[in-house]
């Protein structure tokens, strides 16, 4: 069972917090093991949109699995360094130091700079913050104006409604992007894509749309996207004609059903590629023969330019398909 652990400071936004949570309480209620943990300096923490909470003082053992999670606050009911304790400081540190994940949400990103898990990193905070926290930690790159930024298991974003996206982000890591399309259709939410790094899966950047049987069929690809899937298959599940299919998917998400599978093998590949194995194990493991079609379809990515904060369907076309897979 992983633990996700916030640390609760006074004059937290609720939102910072309740995003996150939600995220993971959700994925929790799907069947992933997660354990929700609440701790703070003083049992009473009182939020700036007035609903006091209640935390524990005693932080639970932590393991490399765990995510530590620094909600934000109002800046100016604090004084310049942050309401954060040395003695949580040096937790932070220690957690990163065992191989464990942080994330900060908004203003939360002070808490890590001063933990000094900022330095050599790229971050992000809030808009309103950003240039004062690059002033405060000037051996920190703050990237402005993303949603959130990963950085060897130091995770920041921008704060409020962003804390949505970074969580999802990390169960679609963990758990694959069919849990996290799940979790942001639970919420009723859109998980979205920033970054000039690809910060949530393609899953993420084209769920944005309102079509029924398309989400069906995402779901059935999301779930297999490592088989072969005729396109007969995936209009039944959809309840709709092969043509009607067709048409619908590349009407909502501006790609064919094999160029949405494409992008989930490529990423997934990239994935496992980044934490080393080989091209021609990873492209066995998400569902090509053999590493050719895997490295010619990383090369048209690379070829195609997108704009970093993009989420609009059709950047680029994918290739028309009457198989997926």
């Amino acid at each position: 069972m992983a633990r996700v652990v916030f640390l609760l400071v006074p004059q937290l936004h609720l939102l910072d917090l309740a995003g996150p949570a939600q995220v993971f309480s959700a994925a929790a209620d799907l069947g992933h093991d997660y354990q929700l943990h609440y701790v703070a300096e003083r049992n009473q923490v009182p939020s700036v949109q007035g609903v006091p909470l209640v935390a524990d003082t005693a932080w639970p053992e932590l393991t490399p699995d765990d995510l530590v999670v620094v909600p934000g606050w109002r800046p100016r009911a604090h004084p310049p360094h942050g309401p954060v304790g040395v003695d949580d400081l040096r937790r932070l540190a220690a957690h990163h130091a065992s191989g464990g994940t942080v994330a900060s949400v908004c203003a939360g990103a002070y808490a890590l700079g001063r933990a000094g898990l900022l330095d050599g990193r790229r971050c992000t905070t809030h808009h309103e913050v950003q240039d004062d926290l690059a002033r405060r930690h000037p051996a920190a790159r703050v990237v402005r104006d993303v949603l959130y930024v990963v950085d060897d298991r130091v995770v920041t974003s921008a704060g409020i409604a962003s804390g949505i996206d970074v969580a999802l982000h990390l169960v679609a890591t963990r758990h694959g992007p069919a849990a996290a399309a799940a979790i942001a259709r639970t919420m009723v939410v859109y998980a979205r894509r920033n970054g000039h790094e690809q910060q949530a899966s393609a899953m993420m950047r084209y769920r944005s749309h309102l079509s029924d049987a398309v989400h069906r069929v995402q779901d059935l690809i999301d779930s297999r996207f490592a088989e072969p899937l005729p396109l007969a298959e995936l209009a039944a599940a959809g309840g709709v004609a092969e043509r009607t299919l067709t048409r619908l998917f590349r009407r909502t998400t501006g790609l064919t059903p094999l160029g949405y599978q494409q992008l989930l093998r490529v990423e997934r590949a990239e994935h496992l590629i980044g934490h080393g194995t080989t091209m021609d194990a990873a492209a066995r493991t998400v569902g090509f023969t053999d590493a050719r079609m895997l490295r010619r379809l990383r090369a048209r990515d690379a070829r195609v330019p997108r704009h970093a904060g993009s989420s609009r369907p059709g950047s680029g076309t994918p290739p028309a398909a009457t198989r997926a897979g």
